[in-house]
């Protein structure tokens, strides 16, 4: 199997940003307990609060993919188009160095 490691960017609108933080950071520890994450680390900018970041590692697409169908993830889903600034983007990493 192949790691799959991607960088999500999720900007709020600024009247929605302490609704969209809540949803996001309610979502860490269920996902750190899925199986095939082997990290889920959420950031914010430090420049711009609206703008979050996670940097994820799993252990295959599969698995990425089996994530983003968990069902703890739907109150985001529900409301995502509202709380949003933008679309989420989604970068895929090839990693170059081994995973730590």
């Amino acid at each position: 199997m192949k790691n799959v490691t991607i960088i999500g960017t999720v900007t709020a609108k600024p009247e929605t940003r302490e609704e969209l933080y809540a949803l996001l950071s309610a979502q860490v520890e269920p996902t750190r307990k899925e199986n095939g994450c082997i990290n889920y680390d959420f950031h914010v900018d430090a420049e711009d609060t609206c703008v979050f970041v996670f940097y994820e590692n799993w252990r295959s697409q599969e698995d990425l993919d089996a994530h983003l169908r968990m069902s703890h993830l739907e109150p985001l889903f529900l409301q995502v188009h509202r709380l949003l600034a933008c679309p989420v983007n989604i970068r895929y990493l090839a990693m170059l160095s081994k995973m730590a």
